[in-house]
């Protein structure tokens, strides 16, 4: 159910890709964000490389992050952005939490909202544990209130670099 007060909710967004030009997926992905009922983009970081955080012997990734103002509640921008990552060729199966894949977008941050449901956590449990969400999220919200886990920048801070490379700058 939509937000019944029409208010925009600002929310972010993590993409990442390492199949069928990684770069290609994540714009695509990207562009194809304004089409979400009701949700807009309005920023978008810049493109990183990273080594794969599961099984290594996978491509690496190229990952991004997504601001958008949405009127969608959570669990139905989560389910357009699922349907969004089926449209692009996504295919859920069974053990491929860590796998390769064509396309991943992941549900970061919702306002402030904090929510342990089934299927959906908000904050995203590992953002202050991945470089290659911080960083990029630290591109357009520096100074975001991560609910529970603290200030992006401060984050970042204590977050290293290793293995992560900028590839370009991001558009909006």
């Amino acid at each position: 159910m939509s937000d019944e007060s029409g208010r925009w909710i600002p929310a972010y967004l993590g993409l990442g890709s390492n199949l069928e030009n990684p770069v290609a997926q994540v714009r695509q992905a990207l562009n194809e964000l304004n089409s979400l009922a009701e949700t807009r983009l309005v920023a978008v970081s810049a493109l990183y490389s990273n080594p794969p955080m599961g099984p290594q012997d996978q491509p690496d990734y190229v990952n991004a992050v997504a601001g958008v103002l949405t009127r969608k509640s959570p669990e139905e921008l989560l389910a357009q952005m699922q349907i969004l990552e089926q449209r692009l060729g996504r295919v859920r199966t069974a053990g491929d939490r860590w796998g390769p894949r064509i396309i991943d977008l992941d549900l970061l941050v919702y306002g402030n909202v904090q929510l342990s449901i089934p299927g959906l956590n908000l904050p995203h449990p590992g953002i202050s544990e991945r470089n290659f969400v911080l960083f990029p999220l630290r591109d357009i919200a520096p100074t975001l209130s991560v609910p529970g886990q603290g200030i992006v920048c401060d984050l970042a801070l204590r977050s290293e670099e290793a293995g992560l490379r900028r590839l370009e700058a991001g558009q909006a």
